[in-house]
């Protein structure tokens, strides 16, 4: 990069860290029109056009940074990010995975870093389907990002969640009790355990893992209010 591309990349990098995307904008076109080359430029270009809602002109800078460099785990991260927003699903899988097989050539091979990003994304979409009461959807979103990174308690709460609504109580109870198993101080999984075997009609269990919660995690106020909710019952 000459002098004066660099010059304007660190201003430019300045503002869009600092989220001044409007100053930024016309910096980061002027580095285009010198070295239009730039991977980096091309995608910080399209996060700004994304922020802006020019979501078709974001995915063409998305799209020409991978061209230049396919291995540019944010740009793709990016791109499937704002296929979301635009509610296309499809591609944005597409992307995923096209940026998960790039980034791992051997059958165990996947990065951390690109293997955590991924399994947020998959977080991400699950979310999005079970805001749309789609759980069948959203149980693969969730598994997905479980095999990327099993250790992800929120992710395997919300997998519970998921298999719940769809009546898979036992797959549910087995999610919940794994994720308060890796991690004793997470609330939520022993919350919806104790709501879980409530909904099969299993007080005592309920009751039982809420305190138990609560023995863990006094603050807990879901468990507070549900087992004051069902001593109010007897």
């Amino acid at each position: 990069m000459d002098p004066l591309s660099k010059e304007l990349y660190r201003q430019a990098a300045t503002l869009f860290e600092e989220g001044n995307y409007r100053e930024a904008e016309p910096l980061l076109k002027d580095i285009l029109k010198l070295n239009p080359e730039y991977p980096d430029v091309l995608n910080k270009l399209g996060v700004v056009m994304s922020f802006k809602g020019s979501k078709e002109e974001a995915v063409l800078y998305f799209e020409k940074a991978l061209r230049k460099n396919p291995l540019y785990t944010e740009a793709s991260l990016n791109l499937a990010i704002t296929y979301n927003e635009m509610n296309e699903f499809k591609k944005a899988q597409e992307v995923i995975a096209k940026a998960a097989q790039i980034a791992s050539p051997g059958p165990n091979a996947v990065d951390p870093y690109i293997s955590g990003k991924l399994a947020n994304e998959h977080y991400r979409i699950g979310n999005i389907y079970m805001d749309f009461g789609m759980y069948e959807e959203a149980v693969e979103e969730f598994k997905k990002a479980l095999r990327l990174h099993r250790g992800l308690v929120d992710v395997r709460t919300k997998l519970g969640v998921a298999l719940r609504n769809l009546k898979m109580f036992d797959e549910a109870v087995s999610q919940f009790t794994m994720a308060k198993e890796l991690n004793p101080d997470y609330g939520p999984a022993r919350v919806q355990l104790g709501l879980t075997y409530y909904m099969q009609g299993s007080s005592g269990l309920a009751m039982q893992e809420w305190e138990d919660a609560l023995k863990q995690i006094p603050d807990l106020k879901e468990a507070q209010t549900y087992l004051k909710l069902l001593k109010d019952k007897e």
